[in-house]
C-alpha cells in the first residue's frame, strides 16, 4: 500500500493562526500557510502540535489509524483490513508523526513514512477526527524538509484514489499511473511527485 519549512523531530509547532512559532529546540521555523479559505472543515489546528519521529512502542497506535481510516471504507477496505505498521518498519524507514504537543500520551493526528532508496512517501495518513485542519500539509511540509536534508530532489508518491486531491493541493505534481495489482489491489492508482527544491 502506498500514500499519500523545517520542523525537526521533537519540535513544537504552533500554527492554531497559520504560523509556526520557535521550537524547543531554539530554531526558527518558516511559518506553515494555508493557501485557501478557511471552513469549517479546513480550519486551522487549535492547539500546538510535535512532529517527531515515530518510535517502536507506536507500532500499535500506527497500524490503528491505518486500519481505521475512514478514506479506506467500503470498497477500499480489503487494502488495509490486515495491514500493519510494526516496529521493524518504523525502525527501518523515516516515520514521523503528528501529535498534541500539550498532552502526555495525545493520540497521534497523522504520520507519514518517507523511504530514501528509491525515494518515496510510502505511507501518509491523518485520523479522521484530525481531518481538514491543517495536518496532512505540515506533515508533507515535515517530509521535505526531511528529503531536503538526505540530499533528495523528488519523493514519489503512489495515491490512493480518494487521496488525489490532496497531493495535488499540497503541491504534488502527477506523473503517471500505478496499474492494478489484484487480488491486493485491484484499482489503478495515480503516481505523483514532489520535487523538493534545495534551500
Amino acid at each position: 500500500m502506498r500514500a499519500g519549512a523545517f520542523a525537526g523531530a521533537g519540535d513544537v509547532l504552533d500554527v492554531g493562526a497559520g504560523r509556526v512559532g520557535q521550537a524547543r529546540t531554539g530554531v526558527e521555523h518558516t511559518p506553515v500557510r494555508h493557501t485557501r479559505p478557511m471552513s469549517s472543515r479546513t480550519s486551522p489546528i487549535s492547539r500546538p502540535v510535535t512532529v517527531r519521529r515515530a518510535v517502536a512502542r507506536d507500532a500499535k497506535r500506527l497500524t490503528r489509524l491505518v486500519r481505521g481510516s475512514g478514506a479506506y471504507a467500503g470498497q477500499y477496505a480489503a487494502a488495509v483490513a490486515g495491514y500493519r505498521v510494526g516496529p521493524d518498519y518504523i525502525e527501518a524507514h523515516r516515520v514521523f508523526a503528528a501529535v498534541g504537543a500539550d498532552e502526555q500520551g495525545a493520540p497521534v493526528l497523522g504520520f507519514y513514512s518517507l523511504v530514501l532508496a528509491p525515494p518515496e512517501l510510502d505511507l501518509l495518513f491523518v485520523a479522521d477526527a484530525a481531518q481538514g485542519r491543517g495536518i496532512g500539509r505540515l506533515l508533507v511540509a515535515h517530509m521535505r524538509s526531511e528529503a531536503r536534508a538526505a540530499g533528495l530532489d523528488r519523493v514519489k508518491v503512489v495515491s490512493h484514489l480518494p487521496a488525489e486531491g490532496f497531493y495535488r493541493r499540497a503541491g504534488a505534481v502527477r506523473t503517471g499511473t500505478a496499474l492494478a495489482d489484484p487480488p491486493a489491489v485491484p484499482w489503478d492508482r495515480p503516481v505523483f511527485e514532489f520535487r523538493v527544491s534545495p534551500e
